[in-house]
Protein backbone atom coordinates (compact mmCIF):
# COMPACT_ATOMS: atom_id res chain seq x y z
CA UNK A 1 0.00 0.00 0.00
CA UNK A 2 2.78 2.41 0.95
CA UNK A 3 4.76 1.71 -2.25
CA UNK A 4 1.67 2.20 -4.39
CA UNK A 5 0.85 5.53 -2.77
CA UNK A 6 4.49 6.68 -3.11
CA UNK A 7 4.24 5.92 -6.84
CA UNK A 8 1.16 8.13 -7.10
CA UNK A 9 2.93 10.94 -5.23
CA UNK A 10 5.97 10.78 -7.54
CA UNK A 11 3.66 10.61 -10.53
CA UNK A 12 1.78 13.77 -9.59
CA UNK A 13 4.97 15.69 -8.65
CA UNK A 14 5.76 15.82 -12.37
CA UNK A 15 2.87 18.29 -12.73
CA UNK A 16 3.10 20.67 -9.78
CA UNK A 17 1.44 23.62 -11.48
CA UNK A 18 -2.32 23.32 -11.47
CA UNK A 19 -4.44 24.97 -14.15
CA UNK A 20 -7.97 25.37 -12.81
CA UNK A 21 -9.38 27.00 -15.95
CA UNK A 22 -12.30 24.76 -16.98
CA UNK A 23 -13.75 27.16 -19.56
CA UNK A 24 -13.28 24.59 -22.32
CA UNK A 25 -13.37 21.24 -20.53
CA UNK A 26 -16.50 21.79 -18.38
CA UNK A 27 -18.77 23.12 -21.18
CA UNK A 28 -17.43 20.40 -23.52
CA UNK A 29 -18.24 17.62 -21.02
CA UNK A 30 -21.69 19.05 -20.24
CA UNK A 31 -22.68 19.61 -23.87
CA UNK A 32 -21.28 16.36 -25.26
CA UNK A 33 -22.63 14.16 -22.47
CA UNK A 34 -26.06 15.82 -22.53
CA UNK A 35 -26.30 15.39 -26.31
CA UNK A 36 -25.31 11.74 -25.80
CA UNK A 37 -28.14 11.40 -23.27
CA UNK A 38 -30.63 12.84 -25.76
CA UNK A 39 -29.52 10.38 -28.45
CA UNK A 40 -29.55 7.36 -26.11
CA UNK A 41 -32.94 8.30 -24.68
CA UNK A 42 -34.29 8.65 -28.20
CA UNK A 43 -33.09 5.15 -29.04
CA UNK A 44 -33.93 3.28 -25.82
CA UNK A 45 -36.30 5.09 -23.42
CA UNK A 46 -40.09 4.91 -23.68
CA UNK A 47 -43.02 5.41 -21.27
CA UNK A 48 -44.23 2.29 -19.49
CA UNK A 49 -47.92 1.28 -19.74
CA UNK A 50 -48.87 3.27 -16.62
CA UNK A 51 -47.43 6.53 -17.97
CA UNK A 52 -48.33 6.02 -21.65
CA UNK A 53 -51.38 7.51 -23.37
CA UNK A 54 -52.57 3.93 -23.97
CA UNK A 55 -53.28 3.64 -20.22
CA UNK A 56 -57.04 3.60 -20.87
CA UNK A 57 -56.68 0.57 -23.12
CA UNK A 58 -54.29 -1.02 -20.61
CA UNK A 59 -56.89 -0.57 -17.85
CA UNK A 60 -59.48 -2.34 -19.94
CA UNK A 61 -57.12 -5.18 -20.89
CA UNK A 62 -55.89 -5.74 -17.31
CA UNK A 63 -59.35 -5.28 -15.78
CA UNK A 64 -58.23 -2.22 -13.77
CA UNK A 65 -61.24 -0.36 -12.47
CA UNK A 66 -59.82 3.05 -11.52
CA UNK A 67 -56.99 5.46 -12.28
CA UNK A 68 -56.16 5.42 -8.58
CA UNK A 69 -54.58 1.99 -9.12
CA UNK A 70 -51.89 3.60 -11.27
CA UNK A 71 -48.53 3.14 -9.51
CA UNK A 72 -47.97 6.90 -9.68
CA UNK A 73 -50.43 7.47 -6.84
CA UNK A 74 -48.64 4.94 -4.61
CA UNK A 75 -45.05 5.89 -5.38
CA UNK A 76 -45.02 9.63 -6.12
CA UNK A 77 -45.15 10.83 -2.49
CA UNK A 78 -42.09 8.67 -1.74
CA UNK A 79 -40.39 9.85 -4.93
CA UNK A 80 -40.94 13.45 -3.91
CA UNK A 81 -39.34 12.85 -0.52
CA UNK A 82 -36.36 11.01 -2.01
CA UNK A 83 -35.91 13.73 -4.63
CA UNK A 84 -35.78 16.39 -1.91
CA UNK A 85 -33.19 14.33 -0.04
CA UNK A 86 -30.96 14.07 -3.12
CA UNK A 87 -31.01 17.73 -4.12
CA UNK A 88 -31.72 19.61 -0.88
CA UNK A 89 -30.60 17.19 1.85
CA UNK A 90 -27.30 16.05 0.40
CA UNK A 91 -26.67 19.49 -1.14
CA UNK A 92 -27.06 21.53 2.02
CA UNK A 93 -25.33 18.94 4.20
CA UNK A 94 -22.17 19.76 2.24
CA UNK A 95 -22.33 23.52 2.84
CA UNK A 96 -20.53 23.34 6.19
CA UNK A 97 -17.19 24.57 4.82
CA UNK A 98 -16.75 28.31 5.40
CA UNK A 99 -15.85 29.11 1.76
CA UNK A 100 -17.27 26.19 -0.22
CA UNK A 101 -21.06 26.48 0.04
CA UNK A 102 -21.50 27.23 -3.68
CA UNK A 103 -19.46 24.16 -4.55
CA UNK A 104 -21.23 21.99 -2.00
CA UNK A 105 -24.78 22.63 -3.14
CA UNK A 106 -24.03 23.64 -6.75
CA UNK A 107 -21.87 20.69 -7.79
CA UNK A 108 -24.28 18.37 -5.97
CA UNK A 109 -27.00 19.83 -8.25
CA UNK A 110 -24.84 19.28 -11.35
CA UNK A 111 -23.79 15.69 -10.80
CA UNK A 112 -27.23 14.57 -9.56
CA UNK A 113 -28.85 16.04 -12.69
CA UNK A 114 -26.42 14.18 -14.94
CA UNK A 115 -26.39 11.05 -12.79
CA UNK A 116 -30.15 10.48 -12.81
CA UNK A 117 -30.20 10.49 -16.63
CA UNK A 118 -27.31 8.04 -16.90
CA UNK A 119 -28.87 5.93 -14.13
CA UNK A 120 -32.15 5.56 -16.04
CA UNK A 121 -30.16 4.11 -18.92
CA UNK A 122 -27.76 1.92 -16.94
CA UNK A 123 -30.41 0.51 -14.63
CA UNK A 124 -32.74 0.15 -17.59
CA UNK A 125 -30.24 -1.96 -19.54
CA UNK A 126 -29.67 -4.24 -16.54
CA UNK A 127 -33.17 -4.46 -15.05
CA UNK A 128 -35.92 -3.18 -17.35
CA UNK A 129 -34.84 -3.83 -20.94
CA UNK A 130 -37.57 -5.47 -23.03
CA UNK A 131 -35.57 -7.85 -25.19
CA UNK A 132 -38.41 -8.23 -27.67
CA UNK A 133 -38.44 -4.52 -28.54
CA UNK A 134 -34.99 -3.42 -27.33
CA UNK A 135 -36.61 -0.59 -25.34
CA UNK A 136 -36.56 0.51 -21.70
CA UNK A 137 -40.00 1.39 -20.34
CA UNK A 138 -39.91 3.83 -17.43
CA UNK A 139 -42.37 4.97 -14.78
CA UNK A 140 -42.26 6.59 -11.36
CA UNK A 141 -40.45 3.65 -9.74
CA UNK A 142 -37.62 4.06 -12.25
CA UNK A 143 -37.27 7.69 -11.15
CA UNK A 144 -36.89 6.59 -7.52
CA UNK A 145 -34.28 4.00 -8.46
CA UNK A 146 -32.38 6.59 -10.53
CA UNK A 147 -32.25 8.91 -7.51
CA UNK A 148 -30.96 5.99 -5.41
CA UNK A 149 -28.27 5.37 -8.00
CA UNK A 150 -27.22 9.03 -7.87
CA UNK A 151 -26.95 8.83 -4.09
CA UNK A 152 -23.90 6.55 -4.35
CA UNK A 153 -21.97 9.17 -6.32
CA UNK A 154 -23.13 12.00 -4.04
CA UNK A 155 -21.84 10.05 -1.05
CA UNK A 156 -18.50 9.66 -2.81
CA UNK A 157 -18.48 13.42 -3.43
CA UNK A 158 -18.58 13.93 0.33
CA UNK A 159 -15.14 12.35 0.69
CA UNK A 160 -13.76 14.54 -2.12
CA UNK A 161 -15.48 17.81 -1.20
CA UNK A 162 -13.35 20.86 -1.93
CA UNK A 163 -10.45 18.92 -3.49
CA UNK A 164 -11.65 18.13 -7.02
CA UNK A 165 -12.87 20.00 -10.09
CA UNK A 166 -16.41 19.84 -11.51
CA UNK A 167 -15.05 17.91 -14.51
CA UNK A 168 -13.57 15.31 -12.18
CA UNK A 169 -16.94 15.07 -10.40
CA UNK A 170 -18.66 14.34 -13.71
CA UNK A 171 -16.17 11.52 -14.29
CA UNK A 172 -16.75 10.23 -10.74
CA UNK A 173 -20.49 10.19 -11.46
CA UNK A 174 -20.15 8.53 -14.87
CA UNK A 175 -18.17 5.62 -13.44
CA UNK A 176 -20.03 5.65 -10.11
CA UNK A 177 -23.43 5.16 -11.73
CA UNK A 178 -22.00 2.47 -14.03
CA UNK A 179 -20.43 0.54 -11.15
CA UNK A 180 -23.59 0.98 -9.08
CA UNK A 181 -25.78 -0.55 -11.79
CA UNK A 182 -23.46 -3.57 -12.09
CA UNK A 183 -23.12 -4.24 -8.35
CA UNK A 184 -26.84 -3.68 -7.84
CA UNK A 185 -27.59 -6.28 -10.52
CA UNK A 186 -25.22 -8.78 -8.92
CA UNK A 187 -26.52 -8.22 -5.37
CA UNK A 188 -30.25 -7.93 -6.00
CA UNK A 189 -30.68 -10.30 -8.95
CA UNK A 190 -27.84 -12.82 -9.07
CA UNK A 191 -27.50 -13.18 -5.28
CA UNK A 192 -31.19 -12.38 -4.72
CA UNK A 193 -30.50 -10.17 -1.68
CA UNK A 194 -33.05 -7.83 -0.12
CA UNK A 195 -31.86 -4.26 0.39
CA UNK A 196 -34.85 -1.92 0.46
CA UNK A 197 -33.02 1.13 1.86
CA UNK A 198 -29.68 0.47 0.19
CA UNK A 199 -27.37 -0.11 3.16
CA UNK A 200 -25.30 -2.34 0.87
CA UNK A 201 -25.82 -1.13 -2.68
CA UNK A 202 -25.96 2.61 -1.89
CA UNK A 203 -24.17 3.45 1.35
CA UNK A 204 -21.48 0.78 1.65
CA UNK A 205 -20.66 1.04 -2.05
CA UNK A 206 -20.80 4.85 -2.23
CA UNK A 207 -18.83 5.30 0.98
CA UNK A 208 -15.97 2.99 0.05
CA UNK A 209 -16.01 4.23 -3.56
CA UNK A 210 -15.39 7.79 -2.37
CA UNK A 211 -12.81 6.74 0.22
CA UNK A 212 -10.82 4.75 -2.34
CA UNK A 213 -10.78 7.71 -4.74
CA UNK A 214 -9.74 10.05 -1.95
CA UNK A 215 -6.93 7.70 -0.90
CA UNK A 216 -5.51 7.58 -4.44
CA UNK A 217 -5.85 11.38 -4.75
CA UNK A 218 -3.98 11.93 -1.47
CA UNK A 219 -2.63 15.50 -1.18
CA UNK A 220 0.55 15.64 0.94
CA UNK A 221 0.40 19.42 1.25
CA UNK A 222 -3.30 19.81 1.93
CA UNK A 223 -2.40 21.50 5.21
CA UNK A 224 -1.74 24.61 3.09
CA UNK A 225 -5.53 24.95 2.76
CA UNK A 226 -6.17 24.19 6.43
CA UNK A 227 -7.41 27.74 7.05
CA UNK A 228 -10.47 26.98 4.88
CA UNK A 229 -11.07 23.39 6.00
CA UNK A 230 -13.56 24.29 8.67
CA UNK A 231 -16.90 25.92 9.32
CA UNK A 232 -18.25 29.22 10.57
CA UNK A 233 -21.48 29.78 12.46
CA UNK A 234 -23.76 30.38 9.48
CA UNK A 235 -22.27 27.57 7.36
CA UNK A 236 -23.00 25.07 10.12
CA UNK A 237 -26.58 26.32 10.30
CA UNK A 238 -27.02 25.79 6.56
CA UNK A 239 -25.55 22.29 6.83
CA UNK A 240 -27.98 21.55 9.67
CA UNK A 241 -30.84 22.35 7.27
CA UNK A 242 -29.56 19.53 5.06
CA UNK A 243 -29.38 17.22 8.08
CA UNK A 244 -32.97 17.91 9.06
CA UNK A 245 -34.30 17.33 5.54
CA UNK A 246 -32.45 14.03 5.36
CA UNK A 247 -33.52 12.99 8.86
CA UNK A 248 -37.19 13.76 8.26
CA UNK A 249 -37.43 12.04 4.88
CA UNK A 250 -35.25 9.00 5.58
CA UNK A 251 -38.27 6.78 6.38
CA UNK A 252 -39.47 7.50 2.83
CA UNK A 253 -36.01 6.69 1.46
CA UNK A 254 -35.91 3.26 3.09
CA UNK A 255 -39.51 2.39 2.23
CA UNK A 256 -39.84 3.95 -1.23
CA UNK A 257 -39.46 0.79 -3.33
CA UNK A 258 -40.60 -1.87 -0.87
CA UNK A 259 -43.72 -3.90 -1.60
CA UNK A 260 -47.03 -2.11 -1.12
CA UNK A 261 -48.74 -2.83 2.15
CA UNK A 262 -47.11 -4.17 5.31
CA UNK A 263 -43.52 -4.09 3.99
CA UNK A 264 -43.60 -0.39 3.18
CA UNK A 265 -45.42 0.39 6.41
CA UNK A 266 -42.92 -1.57 8.51
CA UNK A 267 -39.88 -0.04 6.77
CA UNK A 268 -41.05 3.47 7.59
CA UNK A 269 -41.68 2.58 11.26
CA UNK A 270 -38.32 0.84 11.72
CA UNK A 271 -36.39 3.70 10.15
CA UNK A 272 -38.32 6.31 12.12
CA UNK A 273 -37.43 4.63 15.41
CA UNK A 274 -33.77 3.97 14.53
CA UNK A 275 -33.24 7.62 13.60
CA UNK A 276 -34.78 8.85 16.84
CA UNK A 277 -32.60 6.55 18.93
CA UNK A 278 -29.46 7.62 17.06
CA UNK A 279 -29.96 11.28 17.97
CA UNK A 280 -29.84 10.62 21.71
CA UNK A 281 -26.71 8.46 21.66
CA UNK A 282 -24.96 10.90 19.31
CA UNK A 283 -25.68 13.79 21.66
CA UNK A 284 -24.55 11.71 24.63
CA UNK A 285 -21.19 10.70 23.14
CA UNK A 286 -20.56 14.17 21.70
CA UNK A 287 -21.12 15.74 25.12
CA UNK A 288 -19.01 13.12 26.91
CA UNK A 289 -16.08 13.77 24.57
CA UNK A 290 -15.70 17.39 25.68
CA UNK A 291 -14.38 18.40 29.10
CA UNK A 292 -17.20 20.87 29.67
CA UNK A 293 -19.84 18.72 27.99
CA UNK A 294 -20.32 20.98 24.98
CA UNK A 295 -21.72 19.52 21.75
CA UNK A 296 -19.83 19.36 18.46
CA UNK A 297 -21.94 20.40 15.47
CA UNK A 298 -20.06 17.96 13.21
CA UNK A 299 -21.47 15.06 15.21
CA UNK A 300 -25.01 16.45 15.26
CA UNK A 301 -25.00 17.12 11.51
CA UNK A 302 -23.76 13.67 10.54
CA UNK A 303 -23.84 10.91 13.14
CA UNK A 304 -27.53 11.56 13.87
CA UNK A 305 -28.29 10.15 10.39
CA UNK A 306 -26.34 6.92 10.79
CA UNK A 307 -29.35 5.02 12.16
CA UNK A 308 -31.20 5.51 8.88
CA UNK A 309 -28.21 4.16 6.97
CA UNK A 310 -27.83 1.09 9.19
CA UNK A 311 -31.54 0.30 9.05
CA UNK A 312 -31.63 0.28 5.23
CA UNK A 313 -31.32 -3.46 4.60
CA UNK A 314 -33.39 -4.71 7.53
CA UNK A 315 -36.03 -1.97 7.25
CA UNK A 316 -38.71 -4.24 5.79
CA UNK A 317 -37.78 -7.23 7.98
CA UNK A 318 -39.50 -8.12 11.27
CA UNK A 319 -36.69 -6.69 13.36
CA UNK A 320 -39.29 -5.43 15.89
CA UNK A 321 -39.62 -1.84 17.18
CA UNK A 322 -37.20 -2.34 20.07
CA UNK A 323 -34.72 -3.93 17.65
CA UNK A 324 -34.85 -0.76 15.55
CA UNK A 325 -34.10 1.31 18.64
CA UNK A 326 -31.12 -0.93 19.44
CA UNK A 327 -29.75 -0.49 15.89
CA UNK A 328 -30.04 3.28 16.19
CA UNK A 329 -28.57 3.27 19.70
CA UNK A 330 -25.45 1.35 18.66
CA UNK A 331 -24.96 3.11 15.34
CA UNK A 332 -25.05 6.57 16.92
CA UNK A 333 -22.25 5.54 19.29
CA UNK A 334 -20.14 3.93 16.54
CA UNK A 335 -20.56 6.85 14.12
CA UNK A 336 -19.73 9.52 16.71
CA UNK A 337 -16.66 7.60 17.89
CA UNK A 338 -15.68 7.42 14.23
CA UNK A 339 -15.65 11.20 13.95
CA UNK A 340 -13.74 11.51 17.21
CA UNK A 341 -11.03 8.90 16.65
CA UNK A 342 -11.21 7.03 13.32
CA UNK A 343 -11.18 10.01 10.95
CA UNK A 344 -7.97 11.49 12.48
CA UNK A 345 -6.39 8.00 12.41
CA UNK A 346 -7.26 7.50 8.73
CA UNK A 347 -5.71 10.83 7.79
CA UNK A 348 -2.58 10.58 9.92
CA UNK A 349 -1.76 6.88 9.48
CA UNK A 350 -3.41 5.77 6.22
CA UNK A 351 -3.16 9.09 4.36
CA UNK A 352 -6.89 9.11 3.67
CA UNK A 353 -8.40 12.60 3.59
CA UNK A 354 -12.16 12.33 4.10
CA UNK A 355 -13.67 15.83 4.03
CA UNK A 356 -17.22 15.00 5.19
CA UNK A 357 -16.45 11.87 7.16
CA UNK A 358 -18.37 9.53 4.84
CA UNK A 359 -16.48 6.65 6.46
CA UNK A 360 -18.47 7.23 9.66
CA UNK A 361 -21.84 8.19 8.18
CA UNK A 362 -22.12 5.90 5.15
CA UNK A 363 -19.33 3.33 4.76
CA UNK A 364 -19.27 1.73 8.21
CA UNK A 365 -23.01 2.11 9.00
CA UNK A 366 -23.78 0.77 5.51
CA UNK A 367 -21.55 -2.24 6.11
CA UNK A 368 -23.11 -2.78 9.54
CA UNK A 369 -26.58 -2.44 8.01
CA UNK A 370 -25.77 -5.16 5.49
CA UNK A 371 -24.60 -7.56 8.20
CA UNK A 372 -27.52 -6.66 10.47
CA UNK A 373 -29.82 -7.56 7.58
CA UNK A 374 -27.99 -10.88 7.17
CA UNK A 375 -28.43 -11.74 10.87
CA UNK A 376 -32.11 -10.77 10.93
CA UNK A 377 -32.77 -12.73 7.74
CA UNK A 378 -31.03 -15.85 9.08
CA UNK A 379 -33.06 -15.61 12.30
CA UNK A 380 -36.43 -15.33 10.50
CA UNK A 381 -39.04 -17.96 11.27
CA UNK A 382 -42.58 -18.91 10.33
CA UNK A 383 -43.71 -18.13 13.88
CA UNK A 384 -42.69 -14.49 13.41
CA UNK A 385 -43.43 -13.98 9.70
CA UNK A 386 -45.92 -16.76 8.82
CA UNK A 387 -45.25 -18.96 5.80
CA UNK A 388 -46.76 -16.49 3.35
CA UNK A 389 -44.96 -13.64 5.08
CA UNK A 390 -41.56 -15.29 4.59
CA UNK A 391 -42.29 -15.83 0.91
CA UNK A 392 -43.44 -12.23 0.50
CA UNK A 393 -40.65 -10.50 2.45
CA UNK A 394 -37.74 -12.54 1.04
CA UNK A 395 -39.34 -13.23 -2.35
CA UNK A 396 -38.92 -17.01 -2.03
CA UNK A 397 -40.52 -17.71 -5.38
CA UNK A 398 -39.51 -19.26 -8.69
CA UNK A 399 -35.97 -20.61 -8.68
CA UNK A 400 -35.53 -19.30 -5.10
CA UNK A 401 -38.60 -21.09 -3.75
CA UNK A 402 -36.51 -23.69 -1.88
CA UNK A 403 -34.03 -21.26 -0.35
CA UNK A 404 -33.90 -21.37 3.45
CA UNK A 405 -33.62 -18.34 5.70
CA UNK A 406 -30.13 -19.45 6.76
CA UNK A 407 -29.01 -19.52 3.15
CA UNK A 408 -30.64 -16.13 2.60
CA UNK A 409 -28.65 -14.72 5.50
CA UNK A 410 -25.43 -16.02 3.94
CA UNK A 411 -26.27 -14.39 0.63
CA UNK A 412 -27.08 -11.13 2.39
CA UNK A 413 -23.61 -11.12 3.99
CA UNK A 414 -22.03 -11.97 0.64
CA UNK A 415 -23.89 -9.07 -0.96
CA UNK A 416 -22.40 -6.68 1.58
CA UNK A 417 -18.91 -7.89 0.69
CA UNK A 418 -19.62 -7.47 -3.03
CA UNK A 419 -20.71 -3.85 -2.47
CA UNK A 420 -17.55 -3.06 -0.48
CA UNK A 421 -15.32 -4.74 -3.07
CA UNK A 422 -16.92 -2.82 -5.95
CA UNK A 423 -16.48 0.42 -4.03
CA UNK A 424 -12.82 -0.12 -3.14
CA UNK A 425 -11.61 -1.57 -6.44
CA UNK A 426 -13.74 0.70 -8.62
CA UNK A 427 -12.76 3.75 -6.58
CA UNK A 428 -9.04 2.95 -6.86
CA UNK A 429 -9.31 2.65 -10.65
CA UNK A 430 -11.31 5.87 -10.99
CA UNK A 431 -8.88 7.65 -8.65
CA UNK A 432 -5.99 6.68 -10.88
CA UNK A 433 -7.86 8.05 -13.92
CA UNK A 434 -8.43 11.32 -12.07
CA UNK A 435 -4.69 11.57 -11.39
CA UNK A 436 -4.05 12.63 -14.97
CA UNK A 437 -3.31 16.39 -15.09
CA UNK A 438 -6.11 17.27 -17.49
CA UNK A 439 -9.08 17.80 -15.21
CA UNK A 440 -8.43 21.29 -13.80
CA UNK A 441 -8.32 20.31 -10.12
CA UNK A 442 -7.10 22.88 -7.56
CA UNK A 443 -3.62 23.05 -6.08
CA UNK A 444 -3.02 21.92 -2.49
CA UNK A 445 -3.01 25.52 -1.26
CA UNK A 446 -6.21 26.38 -3.14
CA UNK A 447 -8.69 23.74 -1.94
CA UNK A 448 -12.01 24.33 -0.17
CA UNK A 449 -12.42 27.69 -1.90
CA UNK A 450 -15.38 28.64 -4.11
CA UNK A 451 -13.39 31.36 -5.88
CA UNK A 452 -11.55 28.70 -7.91
CA UNK A 453 -14.66 27.70 -9.90
CA UNK A 454 -17.36 30.25 -9.00
CA UNK A 455 -17.96 33.96 -9.37
CA UNK A 456 -18.17 34.88 -5.70
CA UNK A 457 -19.77 38.20 -4.69
CA UNK A 458 -17.74 40.48 -2.49
CA UNK A 459 -18.45 40.42 1.22
CA UNK A 460 -20.80 43.13 2.38
CA UNK A 461 -18.94 46.26 3.38
CA UNK A 462 -19.40 47.36 6.95
CA UNK A 463 -21.05 50.79 7.00
CA UNK A 464 -19.74 52.73 9.98
CA UNK A 465 -22.42 54.24 12.21
CA UNK A 466 -22.83 58.03 12.30
CA UNK A 467 -22.97 58.15 16.07
CA UNK A 468 -20.62 56.20 18.28
CA UNK A 469 -19.47 56.36 21.85
CA UNK A 470 -16.35 58.51 22.04
CA UNK A 471 -14.32 55.84 23.78
CA UNK A 472 -15.09 53.43 20.88
CA UNK A 473 -13.75 55.76 18.23
CA UNK A 474 -10.09 55.24 19.05
CA UNK A 475 -8.23 53.43 16.22
CA UNK A 476 -11.49 52.80 14.33
CA UNK A 477 -12.45 54.13 10.89
CA UNK A 478 -9.39 56.35 10.76
CA UNK A 479 -10.11 57.19 7.14
CA UNK A 480 -13.35 58.91 8.24
CA UNK A 481 -13.37 62.36 9.75
CA UNK A 482 -14.07 62.34 13.47
CA UNK A 483 -17.54 63.34 14.50
CA UNK A 484 -18.12 66.05 17.06
CA UNK A 485 -21.20 64.24 18.27
CA UNK A 486 -21.15 62.35 21.49
CA UNK A 487 -23.71 60.50 23.52
CA UNK A 488 -24.31 61.96 26.93
CA UNK A 489 -25.61 59.91 29.76
CA UNK A 490 -28.62 61.32 31.53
Amino acid sequence: VSCLQDFFLIYCHIWDDKNTNVRVSLPAVCFVWQIAMIVLFGVFIRYNPESDAHWVEHMRTENISSDIENDFYYRYPSFQDVHVMIFVGFGFLMTFLKRYSFGGVGFNFLIASFGLQWALLMQGWFHFLDHSTGKIYIGVENLINADFCCAGSLIAYGALLGKVSPVQLMVVTLFGVTLFAVEEYIILHLLHCRDAGGSMVIHAFGGYYGLAISWVLYRPNLHLSKRLNGSVYHSDVFAMIGTLFLWMFWPSFNSAITDHGDGQHRAAINTYLALASTVLTTVAISSMSQKKGKLDMVHIQNATLAGGVAMGTAAEFMISPYGSLIVGFCTGIISTFGYLFVTPFLENKLKLQDTCGVHNLHAVPGMLGGFIGAIVAAAASEEVYSREGLIDVFDFEGKHANRTVGTQGGYQAAGTCVAIAFGLVGGAIVGFILKFPIWGDPADDNCYDDEVYWEVPEDEETIPPVLEYNNHMIHKHQDIAESNFSVEQS
